[in-house]
Formats: C-alpha cells, sequence, structure tokens
C-alpha cells in the first residue's frame, strides 16, 4: 500500500457496493470539477467491493453495473456518484464553508417577522450553533435551508419572504440603474416619465432591502428614491 494518505470513495448500486481509494484532497477537487488528474487522484486502480479486506470486485460485476473494465471509467463514476469518505479536517473545513453559505442565503432570503427587516450575520450564526441543525457538505444550500430554516425557528422569529420595492431613478441615470437594479431583482412594473424619469417596482429577496436602498443611492448620487411597498 502506498504510503501517501488516503481515503475511500465508495458507490452503492443495485445492492452491491463498489471502492476505491483515492487522495482526499484530490478527490474533493475532482469531484467539484476542478482540473484534476485521475492519476493522481487514484491511489491504486484496483475496484474493491471492500477496500478494507481488500476484496476485489468482480470482472462480471464490473460489466453488469458499468458496462466496462476499465478502471479509470468506473473510477470516474465513483467519484462523480458516490461518496468520499471525508478527513476530520475536510468535514469540518467543508461544513464550516457550507454553514457559511446557508448563513448568507438566510441574510438575504429571510426577515424577522416582528420588523420585516433582515436578522443580523451575527444573530443567524448564533441562532444556527444553538438550533443543532444538521448540516451536509455535500448538499446545495438550496436542497438543506428548509430543513435547516426549521431548526433555526425552534430559537429564533424567521421566515422566508420576499419584498416589493418601488423605485424613482432621475432621467440621467435611468439607464444604468436599469441594467443593475434588473439584475438583483424582478422587475414587475416599469414606465418612463416625460422628463425620462424612470418609475419602477421590482420584487427582491426581503433581506436585500438594505442592498437595493444603498444600490439606488451609489447610482443617482442620493437623487433616487426608494420606498419598500410590501413584504410579504
Amino acid at each position: 500500500m502506498s504510503k501517501r494518505k488516503y481515503t475511500v470513495a465508495r458507490y452503492k448500486v443495485g445492492g452491491k457496493t463498489f471502492e476505491i481509494l483515492v487522495d482526499p484532497d484530490l478527490a474533493l477537487e475532482y469531484r467539484e470539477g476542478k482540473p484534476v488528474s485521475l492519476d493522481k487522484v487514484l491511489i491504486t486502480d484496483t475496484i474493491y467491493t471492500d477496500a478494507r479486506k481488500g476484496t476485489r470486485a468482480s470482472e462480471s460485476d464490473l460489466l453488469k453495473v458499468f458496462g466496462t473494465t476499465d478502471p479509470r471509467k468506473i473510477a470516474d463514476i465513483i467519484l462523480k456518484k458516490g461518496e468520499i469518505q471525508l478527513t476530520a479536517e475536510q468535514r469540518k473545513r467543508m461544513i464550516e464553508e457550507k454553514k457559511r453559505q446557508i448563513i448568507e442565503f438566510l441574510h438575504k432570503n429571510c426577515v424577522d417577522p416582528r420588523t420585516n427587516l433582515p436578522h443580523p450575520i451575527k444573530r443567524l450564526e448564533i441562532a444556527l450553533e444553538q438550533s443543532g441543525a444538521p448540516i451536509d457538505p455535500f448538499k446545495p444550500v438550496e436542497e438543506q435551508v428548509q430543513t435547516v430554516l426549521k431548526y433555526i425557528q425552534k430559537v429564533l422569529p424567521i421566515k422566508m419572504a420576499r419584498a416589493l420595492v418601488g423605485v424613482k431613478i432621475p432621467p440621467q441615470y435611468a439607464g444604468r440603474a436599469y441594467g443593475i437594479l434588473s439584475k438583483m431583482g424582478k422587475i414587475v412594473r416599469s414606465n418612463y416619465q416625460s422628463d425620462g424619469t424612470w418609475i419602477a417596482e421590482i420584487e427582491i429577496p426581503a433581506g436585500m432591502q438594505e442592498a437595493i436602498i444603498q444600490k439606488v443611492n451609489e447610482l443617482t448620487k442620493g437623487t433616487g428614491e426608494v420606498k419598500i411597498l410590501e413584504v410579504k
């Protein structure tokens, strides 16, 4: 066995298990689509049914499941579709990064129902820790945020919400403002007055109320207007 550090990547399908030995850090980079050579990821090109016991997969099983006995093609499938056993350091690092992404999502898309304003980042961080919400380092934020939100709601008043804001942009800034503000939300109403002033209603994630106010002030040098019409 190589002296390189390694971990197991495992793929279960049709009641069978297939495993390969991989470099833990490079395997994660490969899975994430980074330009990493498969040769560097693999510790050995052997396909196992139980790597710990050294039990190799039969060619017939490989052909039946993968349609090939080519270890590189099989390893590619295992790495992309299977699970990679994380080292303790990797798991900690990935969970912390996923927590950061979840907090940013909640700050942008949720509000305190008592005020209809977003909670501060620090308050969300504390609530997430107190809630004991399970964090999956591999699952996308959007797929687990509803579960996380249910946990957080036990310790902090919070809800997903959208805000409808009205903006009034002076004519000299209207063209540039339209392009930028349309990327921040969905323009549901838009019209231009006779002097070129742009008036619009934009639906945004409720947590972005302050961000759109700041952006309008920045784009118009403080001459634009923003009004929160509704939070729902």
